[in-house]
């Protein structure tokens, strides 16, 4: 087996890493939120939690800054004075102070008292803030985790794309299933074959990215995927591989990139699973095992046979052969 680099995994991971951005790199910025949408699980949730204990702490440091410039910390046993925070005594007193307030949970023991200006000012600014800052890092949390990434890895493609005779015609195929009950609403499917050429001009193409049709004029790329389905490209003169033969596959470089898109029925959400293969991934003259049988009142799907194939008479020939 050949290895060699790919531009989609089998996983759907795209292998391309952007460098050298120089100023470009402030467009993360302006988006920060989908960047921040965008990072991993281990990231979101240290900036998660630095950004709650800065601001606690931050907010906590104003309070105790509030009693200590107007001397109530030295005063605040005194029962005929009246403090801004009522029961503020040092630093952890103000910090419960203000998770109390933060968390509306109910002042009790400590309380604003009405002659503190600057107190009522700053319990505004803090409940202004503090929406904010829910809003911003909860909104992305969820939206996280709303993201229909896990839904993409119960979609399922054949680990090898088969070339046999069809109603007569060469044919390109491959599998694809769903393993939810659930089903994937409006599903489409997409494949492109990625290959690099040389145009007449001398320029050269490293990664040509040219459209498979799979049933576009036809509507056969509109799925109902309720059970594993045959995805079948025709391999005639519009084709790119025209001239493929039995022999010129052991000397060709493609990749076929394949896309299925669709809206999940339970969020409404679109989502998008990928895959690809690679020339050593395609067998000439197989064709895919049956996977469904009929029992008592319904039709079972044998998801052990999804993968294999058999061999079958195939013409070794290019369809332009």
């Amino acid at each position: 087996r050949r290895e060699r680099q790919r531009f989609v995994d089998k996983n759907g991971r795209c292998n391309v890493q952007h460098g050298n951005l120089g100023g470009e790199s402030s467009r993360y910025l302006s988006d920060f939120f989908t960047t921040l949408v965008d990072l991993k699980w281990r990231w979101n949730l240290l900036i998660f939690l630095l950004t709650y204990t800065v601001a606690w702490l931050v907010m906590a440091s104003m309070w105790w800054g509030i009693a200590y410039l107007r001397g109530d910390l030295h005063r605040a046993h005194d029962d005929a004075y009246s403090p801004c925070v009522a029961n503020v005594y040092n630093f952890p007193s103000a910090f419960l102070f203000f998770i109390e307030t933060e968390a509306t949970i109910g002042y009790g023991h400590r309380y604003i008292t009405e002659r503190c200006p600057e107190g009522i000012v700053l319990f505004l600014f803090q409940s202004l803030l503090g929406s904010i800052v829910d809003a911003f890092l909860i909104g992305c949390m969820f939206i996280k985790m709303s993201q229909p990434k896990k839904r993409a890895e119960t979609l399922m493609f054949s680990r090898a794309a088969v070339v046999s005779q069809r109603d007569g015609k060469l044919c390109l195929m491959f599998r694809v299933g769903n393993l939810r009950n659930s089903h994937m609403v409006s599903a489409q499917i997409r494949c492109k074959l990625i290959k690099s050429r040389q145009t007449p001009e001398g320029e050269f193409l490293p990664l040509d990215q040219c459209e498979l049709d799979v049933g576009f004029g036809t509507g056969a790329d509109q799925l109902f995927l309720v059970s594993p389905l045959t995805i079948c490209h025709e391999i005639n003169s519009k084709s790119p591989f025209f001239c493929l033969s039995q022999r010129s596959l052991r000397s060709e470089q493609f990749e076929i990139v394949v896309i299925l898109e669709g809206i999940v029925e339970t969020t409404g959400m679109t989502c998008q699973a990928r895959t690809s293969y690679t020339e050593d991934e395609v067998l000439w003259g197989h064709r895919f095992l049956p996977v469904m049988s009929l029992e008592d009142g319904f039709f079972r799907v044998d998801y052990s046979q999804f993968h294999a194939t058999f061999e079958v008479p195939t013409p070794p020939y290019s369809v332009k052969e």
